[in-house]
């Protein structure tokens, strides 16, 4: 296939039950010109053998990356490098999306000559198939991230609901030491760095995120916790070595609050053994340090969340508690809500 307009871009490990509905719904795309570029990462199931099989099966269309286990940041950027598409997107192994997924974005991109085209996604129940939640499906304008790099807080972590123009990725740094939490996050703020073109949202439910029912909440542990910090700081440094406009840095500094000073610090909070005070504390002087603007940012004001919508309302709260020297009871709250309420609120 020479005429290939979207690579998605699949990492296995222990995924043999799940990774065949993953590929056949890669396989019964709308859009023509589509390759999977699955990296087997080193599995000890039989996932090799599944995808090898796909691979005959689909020749041309599943291109197969056997290799030792690195984990998912290095087998992503395996797949960025050979991958051939106009735009590259991803897919989790033990999820699946549906058969409109690639064409609706790359339509989206294509008609906006857009960076990036984000699409919504449910939150599905791994044992019932029950839908739990419809994200980012709600209609919302797209925008050019050098006009208002703040539009960047709406968007989800993941980047398995998106196709991004496949030069940007292919461009962008990589991290000396790639982190153990919020990697997602900081590979999406690697990529926005080199846009600056039009972000452009398509509200159709497209993708099929899989949830365990043992997996609402999650700890970390305080190792885990400062691989986030090292490369949270580590990205900074890239926006500055590269001239990022101010309002980009306030941005960046805005996105460092809300996953470190919140959905970090809940995380941490549901580790009996780690001290939370302590913990937001260590946060609290991290942010100041390194993040300054994050107290006072032109993204997180009442001005903006109403102008904007639900997530900045969220951030505003979560920063008047934060700074108000409440987070550990709102954290409890929060912690009541999942566990006792199911009430799942994503930050």
């Amino acid at each position: 296939m020479s005429d290939i307009r979207v690579s998605i871009i699949v990492p296995c490990y222990k995924v043999e039950a799940y990774l065949p509905r993953c590929l056949d719904s890669l396989m019964g795309q709308t859009l023509d010109g589509i390759e999977a570029i699955c990296i087997n990462d080193g599995s000890p199931d039989r996932c090799i053998d599944i995808l090898r099989e796909y691979e005959s099966r689909y020749p041309g269309k599943v291109v197969v990356i056997d290799k030792p286990n690195e984990g998912v940041w290095r087998g992503r950027w395996d797949g960025i490098r050979i991958a051939r598409g106009e735009y590259i997107g991803f897919l989790d192994s033990d999820d699946y999306v549906e058969p409109d997924f690639a064409r609706c974005l790359y339509e989206a991109a294509v008609a906006a000559d857009a960076d990036l085209a984000v699409c919504g996604f449910s939150r599905v129940d791994m044992d019932t198939g029950e839908r739990l939640t419809h994200e980012m499906c709600a209609p919302r304008p797209s925008f050019c991230i050098d006009d208002d790099p703040g539009r960047l807080i709406e968007m989800n972590g993941a980047p398995w609901n998106k196709l991004w123009r496949a030069s940007i990725l292919k461009n962008m740094h990589d991290l000396t030491a790639p982190p153990k939490v919020l990697d997602d996050m900081l590979f999406q703020m690697l990529a926005f760095l080199d846009m600056h073109g039009t972000v452009v949202f398509t509200p159709h439910d497209l993708v099929n995120y899989m949830i365990r029912p043992d997996s609402i909440i999650n700890t970390i542990s305080l190792d885990k916790l400062q691989t986030g910090y090292d490369a949270f700081l580590e990205v900074r440094g890239y926006y500055e070595a590269d001239g990022a406009s101010p309002e980009r840095l306030r941005a960046f500094d805005a996105v460092a609050f809300e996953h470190l000073g919140v959905s970090m610090m809940f995380r941490v909070s549901c580790n009996r053994d780690v001290s939370l005070g302590a913990e937001i504390r260590k946060c609290t002087a991290f942010l100041d340090a390194h993040f300054p603007t994050w107290r006072h940012n032109p993204y997180i004001t009442w001005s903006y969340a109403r102008k904007n919508g639900g997530a900045f309302k969220r951030l505003w709260l979560a920063q008047k508690v934060y700074r108000a020297h409440l987070m550990r009871p709102f954290l409890a709250v929060y912690r009541f809500a999942i566990d006792r309420l199911h009430v799942d609120i994503k930050w």
